[in-house]
């Protein structure tokens, strides 16, 4: 037998060993399906600019938060899993507070009182706007929640597509 397989074949009989090599795995895995589930965002390009109603009744354009980071949420008020990112994102503003734009964008709702019923029951704290199906389909959202960052000049810099922590957020937002 070769010296090197000789050598792995020690080292593979170390339980550390296997374990850093099992968590490699997990973490190219993960790598994996998190390139696939965004594949076909538009990363990279200007991000589309909108003009929004928010629930409490103001108006956000998004050209007009140049200058800071924005972190984009698209959710829709049945989804389970938007339900438990939403107080990640609460802790997100909490997080950066003035030094980047927080929003969340509410598609694929039926009628208005689901989208109040869901900041209600969720204690959501940061702005609401309520998006359309044209905005939805701008933005390439397939599946929720879908989270993209959008650099300060106005660039889809990255995008998140299922739950992502607040540690993940932030690791996004300031890569």
């Amino acid at each position: 037998m070769p010296p090197m397989r000789r050598m792995w074949q020690r080292a593979r009989e170390r339980w550390w060993v296997r374990q850093v090599m099992d968590l490699a795995l997990m973490g190219l895995v993960f790598v994996a399906v998190m390139a696939w589930q965004t594949r076909r965002l538009p990363t990279g390009a200007p991000a589309p600019d909108f003009t929004l109603r928010t629930l409490s009744g103001g108006q956000v354009r998004l050209s007009e938060l140049q200058g800071k980071p924005v972190v984009l949420a698209f959710w829709a008020p049945w989804c389970g899993v938007c339900k438990a990112e939403s107080s990640t994102l609460s802790a997100l503003q909490g997080t950066v507070g003035s030094s980047a734009h927080v929003l969340s964008v509410a598609v694929a709702y039926e009628d208005e009182e689901d989208v109040r019923r869901f900041t209600r029951e969720h204690s959501v704290d940061y702005p609401v706007l309520l998006g359309s199906e044209e905005l939805r389909r701008a933005y390439g959202v397939e599946q929720f929640p879908t989270t993209f960052f959008v650099s300060p000049e106005g660039r889809l810099e990255r995008a998140a597509v299922g739950y992502t922590t607040r540690l993940g957020l932030l690791w996004r937002m300031w890569l």
